[in-house]
């Protein structure tokens, strides 16, 4: 099922969180949907459910907007807020109660329950649940109705390591059977290892919307790094045509503005010994802070 959001526009007062946002989802991949603070992506995921109501623009599934789905778990499953359950419920009730609306068994509620490991505390009132553990109540709400679409909102707040590594798992696997994954995260790094494809904003308006391997391309650092005990000699020839060369240590040397041939062809000038000739490319953090550092809501200034 694909997801498509064109011309989105929310104003709160006189200030737009979104401003003429477009972009698609596609099925098949995880898609994530990065921003920096105040970006707009809540305010954007609210829209897309008709939680806040747009004043122009639209979103589509299949070409149906969210109010035409007649039961929308069964089509799409959302998680904006996990905390915002009632807490006087228990885990079982509130499922149960979501599974009434939309004719889905209990049975369905038990197999979501186990699916995110809360069977032992089904009974017990939300309110005495962690924020992990709401995250993984809120996941099983949107497991009730196997949906085609699912779209959550930081689903690793509050977990472990464990969990953060559960939650990538099930976003993969899910994307693996076809289905149309959207998730907004500031876990970068988990990012990087779940995601096929990145849609990013800043002050409600389209940043870049490509996929990871080519926004690391176009954003990211590269270099060559180099090691070899005659490492002088390399240096000095790289520097002389036109090359930046870095010294890590007495040993190592990163190279920008060359390839690891262009290196590795002058060391082999120099009978140089090569201990190490790699390519490196900065992290997904760096690149997200590079393509977004003329959105940033708020500047911390300089330490």
């Amino acid at each position: 099922m694909t997801v498509v959001v064109e011309g989105l526009t929310k104003y709160f007062g006189s200030k737009a969180a979104v401003a003429g946002l477009s972009f698609e989802v596609q099925p098949g991949v995880v898609t994530g949907f990065l921003g920096p603070n105040g970006s707009g992506k809540s305010t954007t995921m609210r829209c897309m459910l008709n939680l806040d109501r747009p004043d122009k623009g639209h979103t589509t599934f299949d070409g149906r907007p969210y109010t035409a789905l007649d039961q929308p778990l069964r089509e799409v499953g959302a998680v904006l807020d996990a905390g915002y359950v009632h807490p006087g419920r228990t885990a079982r009730s509130h499922l149960r109660w979501m599974a009434a609306s939309n004719r889905l068994s209990n049975r369905r509620v038990d197999e979501v329950l186990e699916l995110v490991g809360l069977t032992s505390v089904a009974g017990k009132r939300v309110k005495t649940f962690s924020l992990g553990m709401k995250q993984r109540l809120g996941l099983a709400a949107v497991m009730l109705g196997d949906p085609q679409v699912v779209i959550l909102d930081e689903p690793g707040n509050g977990l472990d390591p464990e969990g953060i590594r559960w939650v990538r798992d099930v976003l993969v696997h899910l994307a693996g059977q076809g289905r149309t994954v959207l998730v907004s995260s500031h876990l970068l790094s988990e990012m990087a290892m779940m995601a096929t494809t990145l849609i990013v904003i800043g002050q409600g308006q389209l940043v870049e919307q490509s996929s990871v391997e080519a926004f690391l391309a176009k954003y990211a650092d590269h270099w060559v790094q180099f090691a070899s005990p005659q490492v002088a000699a390399v240096a000095a020839a790289l520097q002389a045509g036109g090359a930046t060369v870095e010294h890590v240590n007495h040993t190592t040397i990163q190279v920008r503005g060359l390839t690891a041939v262009d290196v590795g062809e002058a060391a082999a000038r120099c009978n140089a010994t090569v201990h190490e000739l790699a390519n490196h490319t900065g992290s997904l953090e760096d690149a997200f802070l590079l393509a977004t550092a003329s959105v940033q809501e708020y500047q911390a200034g300089a330490l």
